[in-house]
């Protein structure tokens, strides 16, 4: 397991500070930050993959000739 040391500023030492004021560890609080950064950047992965596909003049020529093969009334 690899250790770590961070240099926090005021703002950041006065939140860890409220963080682990009911008793819960420093180190339980950054691994679970770190693991909500984690999954921060793979929802903005996500959404910025939809976004593209969502604009994917391929994408969707594909998907409107999937509604008409189905005969959904939206497919335009």
């Amino acid at each position: 397991m690899a250790m770590l040391t961070v240099e926090i500023d005021s703002d950041t030492e006065r939140i860890l500070s409220e963080l682990t004021s009911e008793g819960r560890s420093t180190t339980d609080v950054i691994r679970e930050a770190i693991h909500v950064a984690g999954r921060l950047r793979w929802l903005e992965q996500a959404r910025a993959d939809a976004e593209r596909l969502a604009n994917d003049p391929d994408d969707l020529a594909e998907i409107r000739a999937i509604r008409r093969e189905f005969g959904d009334a939206d497919a335009g």
